[in-house]
């Protein structure tokens, strides 16, 4: 072959087509008519659910979003392809994995529709693996939505759902479960029982170990258990119990964590302004929604202010409305 020849099978081919496209082509029609031909795929699926649980280790959530997209489009794939049995469950405790990730984001960026239809999916995918640890983690989760915007007796329905599916043993799911139930209650005005429900967590958080508590959206860590009890006595009104939780979960808090840290910053003010001290919880909050980047600025976070907006608003309502001024 003569060099002109050569350079033009060359650019043939790095275009996506020509001889190497054919060979791929060849590799993709031999595999199909193989038994476990998805193994490949499967592989793969495993892997971005792995990769992607690990947070949003300093990303907005709409740029996980995109970066995820590509694997949405193989996992759909996948699923509409014949299985046996056996590959089929692991598939679909992967998919429920998966989709129930992107059901998290969905939320932090306060698109409750979107976050309870993929949430919804997510449990679908999770009682057809049968893994019950998978849909209690997928239903605690899914709790979360209408804990975070305003419906506390939809959150306790879906949190006990959660716990049952749980069952007694310890485990990440297990403790979210719980966690969630007392925030609920507590948002629900139910003192005894959310009492009760933090005392569950942290029984079942104390014997987690290994991968259970795991520093990832599906594991239970010390940190995360902190942040949720937090909230737990926020909602309680028990100031300086919450200050506890929100100075441990600090502690153990690793940077760039933005939206876990805004939180917490925010149940503070809320204490502050439980205490009498409505102006400098303003303040505070002020300063949190100033200091975050614009991509953070909506959603949970946004949520989470104007919440204690209408906490102000009964004690101090010029302070309340100079704070709802600067979400803006």
């Amino acid at each position: 072959m003569d060099r002109r020849r050569f350079l033009g099978v060359v650019a043939t081919a790095t275009a996506g087509s020509g001889p190497l496209a054919e060979i791929a082509e060849a590799r993709q029609g031999i595999d199909s008519a193989l038994s476990g031909s998805d193994a490949g795929d499967l592989a793969y699926l495993e892997g971005a659910f792995e990769r992607h649980r690990g947070g949003y280790r300093g990303r907005a959530p709409a740029m996980v979003l995109g970066q995820m997209r590509g694997d949405l489009d193989l996992l759909r794939a996948v699923l509409n392809r014949p299985h046996t049995a056996a590959t089929r469950t692991h598939l679909a405790r992967i998919a429920a994995g998966i989709v129930g990730l992107v059901a998290i984001i969905q939320h932090d960026r306060g698109d409750q529709r979107e976050a309870h239809r993929w949430f919804t999916t997510a449990e679908r995918a999770a009682q057809e693996s049968g893994d019950r640890h998978m849909l209690a983690w997928a239903l605690a989760r899914h709790a979360m939505v209408p804990l975070n915007y305003g419906a506390p007796e939809a959150a306790a329905d879906l949190a006990r759902r959660a716990g049952a599916a749980a069952g007694r043993a310890p485990s990440a799911s297990a403790a979210l479960a719980a966690a969630v139930t007392a925030r609920a209650l507590a948002s629900n005005g139910d003192r005894q029982g959310a009492l009760r429900e933090v005392a569950a967590t942290r029984t079942i958080a104390e014997q987690l170990e290994g991968a259970e508590t795991a520093d990832t959206w599906f594991g239970y860590p010390m940190q995360k258990h902190h942040v949720h009890l937090s909230q737990a006595f926020t909602l309680l009104g028990n100031a300086q119990e919450a200050y506890d939780e929100q100075d441990a979960a600090l502690g153990l808090t690793r940077a760039p964590s933005v939206m876990t840290r805004a939180l917490l910053d925010i149940d503070r003010a809320t204490c502050m302004s439980t205490e009498g001290d409505p102006a400098h919880a303003a303040e505070k909050a002020a300063g949190v929604w100033e200091a975050l980047p614009t991509a953070y600025r909506g959603g949970l976070v946004r949520e989470r202010i104007s919440t204690l907006c209408d906490t102000i608003a009964d004690t101090a309502p010029t302070v309340a409305q100079e704070l709802r001024t600067a979400l803006v």
